[in-house]
């Protein structure tokens, strides 16, 4: 039979515990274990005034942060409300049922000041890769690099074309963040060519067609990561640009030197990052093995003879072909002496002519060309050792591992709904990537390091 209609009666009292509603296997339970913010009132000391009205706890503020980037929440007026209705939020930032969740706006107020003046949210994220450090997570033998678009909060309509520059009345924090990084390699000196496209909402953002569709408004978030578990070790935001990509491969890697001790023993990373001048930066500079395809200008698509067929003499500084010829850097002298390195890095061995024209393997060598031309870099030297990597078994493992950064970037889109910015300019950028950055940490943490055993009850 039909039972009777359920009436909501007020108790007088409740007797109700947030620790006893947030079910053990729950996500947040997990990441709380390896969350540990006990230092940023001291670290933001400094930043808040010693006199007015108390100021919305920055650790509760933070673990807010962490609950929208962990769980895909990307507004903070909605995060707001979670917290407000959902137990486990209020469990996770200590809210207890009576507390106050903060207006949306402080998220703003703070980022725009104390946040960004501190560094917090950088310092937040490598507290997350010192803790997979602690747990053995970090093998710091093998990194891979990469790079991942993700569109900026900007009208692709409404762009103005880059060399007439940006409009006078535009005045926003976008604007002027876009003006102090103009001297950036990340930024504005990345490249000397101009922007097709500039956006007047985020003038830093590039206009970039790199997906082969329609061309947009984008930053590239750069993930460094260990092979081992995929942990990030280090992220940075730049203009979505390779040359940008390539600088800040170098400064992720100094800085996870400086910061953790981690150096090492090879880099893997596609053929983006596979220029003459990177691999020689890696070999000889840091001692990496780069585990990268090298970019090669000087591959022929004629079926004739490839550059490796021909033989470098260390000894005398020259090429010698198929056919037993010298190629010589220079061929006479000049009065005046004539440097032998292009702008682009390399040196040009010429046959002669008289040899190319009299040689029977000159339909296979040069058939379009009257005598034979051999471009070799400058770092030659490093470009050889990467080849030769290429032949190993390390170099096969490293191709394969290095598909957990693509990974990576394909969660931080798919699962953490960071497939387009919410906040404009570099530092917001910045910000964004590395919060993200850290919810990816702790769900890694959450998943691969079993939780301690609940105390047992009486």
């Amino acid at each position: 039979m039909m039972g009777a209609r359920t009436v909501m009666q007020e108790a007088l009292f409740y007797s109700f515990s947030l620790e006893d509603h947030v079910p053990q296997s729950h996500l947040l339970r997990a990441v709380d274990h390896f969350v540990d913010l006990s230092g940023i009132r001291e670290k933001l000391r400094p930043f808040y005034s010693e006199t007015g009205r108390p100021s919305i706890d920055p650790e509760l503020m933070i673990r807010m942060l962490l609950i929208g980037y962990c769980l895909g929440i990307r507004s903070e007026r909605r995060l707001c409300e979670e917290v407000h209705l959902n137990l486990a939020y209020r469990w996770f930032c200590r809210l207890g049922l009576d507390g106050a969740v903060p207006d949306h706006s402080t998220f703003s107020k703070n980022r725009h000041g104390r946040f960004r003046d501190s560094d917090l949210l950088r310092e937040v994220f490598e507290m997350t890769v010192t803790r997979c450090i602690e747990e053995g997570l970090v093998g710091g033998e093998g990194f891979a690099v990469d790079a991942s678009l993700i569109k900026a909060d900007a009208n692709r309509q409404r762009g103005v074309p880059g060399e007439d520059g940006l409009p006078p009345n535009i005045v926003n924090h976008a604007a002027r963040e876009y003006l102090e990084v103009l001297d950036e390699a990340a930024f504005g000196a990345a490249s000397p060519a101009t922007p097709k496209y500039l956006s007047p909402a985020d003038p830093a953002a590039r206009w970039t067609s790199a997906h082969g569709g329609q061309a947009f408004f984008a930053y590239s978030t750069n993930y460094l990561i260990d092979l081992e578990n995929a942990v990030i070790v280090d992220v940075e935001a730049t203009t979505a640009i390779r040359p940008a990509e390539v600088t800040a491969q170098r400064t992720m890697i100094d800085r996870t030197q400086e910061r953790f001790g981690i150096w090492p023993q090879r880099l893997a990373a596609d053929t983006g990052y596979g220029d003459a001048a990177n691999i020689a930066w890696l070999v000889h500079e840091r001692g990496i093995e780069p585990h990268i395809p090298i970019f090669d200008h000087a591959r022929r698509r004629t079926g004739s003879f490839q550059r490796d067929e021909f033989r470098y003499d260390h000894q005398h500084d020259l090429y010698v072909c198929p056919g037993s010829k010298e190629l010589l850097p220079r061929r006479r002298n000049f009065a005046a002496l004539r440097g032998d390195v292009d702008q682009d890095g390399f040196i040009r061995y010429r046959a002669s002519k008289h040899d190319c024209e009299a040689c029977a393997l000159k339909p296979q060598c040069c058939p379009g060309q009257p005598n034979r031309i051999v471009p070799r870099s400058i770092h030659e030297g490093a470009r050889d050792l990467a080849r030769d990597l290429a032949k190993t078994d390390a170099y096969l493992t490293s191709r394969r591992e290095r598909k957990k950064v693509e990974m990576l970037f394909a969660h931080l889109k798919r699962i953490l709904k960071l497939d387009r910015l919410r906040l404009r300019g570099p530092n917001g950028a910045k910000d964004e990537f590395l919060l993200a950055a850290t919810a990816q940490n702790l769900r890694k943490l959450a998943k691969l390091i079993p939780m301690p055993a609940a105390p047992a009850l009486a």
